[in-house]
């Protein structure tokens, strides 16, 4: 699915099962509060921490799919096409960061 159906299916759903999109503003914290579901989960089944029985059911995809839809619903309404952004960025980012990684010592 490209980002643009992407947000089709975000607008449709909003339409169909949403009364209306939530404000930018709680909009932005719901994001907040999804990355942060998506760090806990990183870092205690990847990183250092203990990973607690209540968290080890959590399903990362799913987490990192609520962070998606939060973010497909902020560049809905505030008209962002991020099919667009994204290609752009991609090519900016390959452009500019192709000899710096290639490069970096410490990826080797």
């Amino acid at each position: 699915m490209s980002l643009q159906a992407a947000q089709q299916a975000v607008d449709n759903w909003i339409k169909e099962h949403g009364v209306r999109y939530f404000n930018e503003l709680t909009n932005m914290a719901q994001l907040t509060e999804e990355v942060g579901e998506v760090a806990r989960i990183i870092a205690r089944r990847y990183g250092e921490q203990s990973e607690k029985e209540s968290d080890k059911d959590k399903d990362l995809g799913e987490e990192l799919a609520d962070v998606l839809f939060v973010v497909l619903c902020l560049a809905n309404q505030t008209n962002i096409d991020l099919q667009s952004a994204f290609d752009h960025k991609l090519a900016l980012k390959t452009k500019r960061d192709h000899d710096r990684h290639q490069n970096n010592e410490k990826l080797k």
